[in-house]
């Protein structure tokens, strides 16, 4: 018969062909590749690896464990060097890379284990968190949970970049090295717990946008991966835009692009407000230097710094000095230099106040110097 003139495959080829489909045609024969047989073994070994990542362990457990206790005391704690150590403990990169792999590789079986994996360690993340934050009971969070809550497009990036380039160290193992600081660079353990935290204290509007955080860093770093594995892996280029997985998860990816685009804009203006209003400082205190006699001029008033409070109507400058006479500056001296100031940036008006500090001069009387030696400035 014709099935009994071809022979079945042996355990190693069916082993080759499940995890390679496109090595395979409708009939079950093995169809010829232009790939070497060393790539075929780097490749297989690479299977092997990411079903290994993708699978739920106790060690994955333990580690998501100590991550998440880390982080959170951390956090709470409002220590970065805690976070960071928390960072390099968790292991969640590894289910995201193989997620990646297997979204390029078309087996879907082996990406909703990889994402269960996540998920569980996501839960377990949360709920900690949670317990851990409502038995501390601080009455107010640290910086450290507040950063965390309002990612944009820069944490975008980042995530992207990290995943690209820990996908690299994962498929050239010399860059293995790269790993921990891509773990600091792009952290998913410290977003979650910073969820867990924030519900714990119903905190619900700044907890979402700590969800937001997780989930740019994770589509981030999946799509970054993807992009260059089918980079890197000839085999896999042509799945990057055929793949229904891989076209969801870099839609979603853009998608991201709103919330994080508006959240950019807002940190644009802020920083453009507050390098207007530090070069505002910087003018006011050129022109107090130069162009009075009170604040620039007068030898018995040397001016320290200059400080606005922007959030009071008008802008209060505090100018700080040193005075040799604890009198000075008059009131009628700090009143010109307000009018000045205020004809200077005329229409906005400004309040001035001055801060002085008296320098007492202490020191003995002693005889002038001869005619001949009072120019020279030479020491003998």
């Amino acid at each position: 018969m014709w099935l009994a003139d071809r022979p079945w495959p042996s355990s190693r080829q069916r082993q080759r062909q499940d995890r390679d489909p496109d090595r395979t045609n409708e009939g079950g024969t093995t169809v010829s590749s232009s790939a070497s047989p060393s790539d075929d073994s780097r490749l297989e070994a690479l299977c092997l690896e990411f079903e290994h990542e993708a699978s739920f362990s106790q060690v994955f457990v333990v580690l998501t464990v100590g991550a998440t206790l880390i982080a959170t005391l951390g956090l709470l704690a409002n220590s970065p060097g805690v976070v960071i150590g928390a960072m390099v403990v968790a292991p969640w990169i590894l289910p995201l890379q193989a997620m990646a792999f297997e979204i390029l590789r078309g087996r879907l079986a082996m990406f909703l284990r990889a994402l269960r994996t996540l998920l569980l360690g996501v839960g377990i993340c949360v709920l900690l968190a949670m317990a851990v934050s409502s038995l501390v009971a601080l009455p107010n969070v640290g910086s450290e949970v507040l950063n965390r809550t309002s990612p944009n497009l820069l944490d975008l990036g980042v995530a992207l970049v990290a995943g690209a380039v820990a996908m690299y160290a994962k498929l050239r193992k010399e860059a293995i090295s790269a790993l921990a600081g891509l773990a600091i660079a792009v952290a998913l353990v410290p977003p979650i717990c910073v969820v867990g935290i924030l519900l714990a204290s119903s905190s619900w509007s700044l907890a979402q946008g700590a969800l937001l955080l997780f989930a740019t860093n994770l589509l981030g770093i999946m799509v970054g991966a993807m992009a260059a594995l089918a980079a890197l892996e000839k085999a896999y280029r042509q799945r990057l835009f055929s793949n229904r997985l891989g076209l969801t998860s870099m839609v979603l990816t853009v998608l991201l692009v709103l919330p994080l685009g508006n959240s950019f804009l807002r940190l644009l203006q802020q920083a453009r407000r507050e390098h207007r209003a530090y070069q505002l400082e910087a003018t006011i205190e050129q022109q107090l230097r130069r162009n009075t006699i009170t604040l620039g001029s007068d030898p018995a008033i040397e001016l320290v710094g200059l400080t606005i409070d922007w959030q009071q109507n008008p802008p209060l400058i505090r100018a700080r000095v040193r005075v040799t006479d604890p009198q000075l500056p008059t009131h009628a001296q700090v009143a010109a230099v307000q009018e000045f100031i205020n004809r200077q940036q005329a229409p906005r008006r400004y309040r001035l106040v001055v801060q002085r500090t008296a320098v007492e001069l202490i020191g003995p009387e002693t005889a002038p110097n001869p005619t001949a030696l009072q120019n020279t400035s030479d020491p003998p």
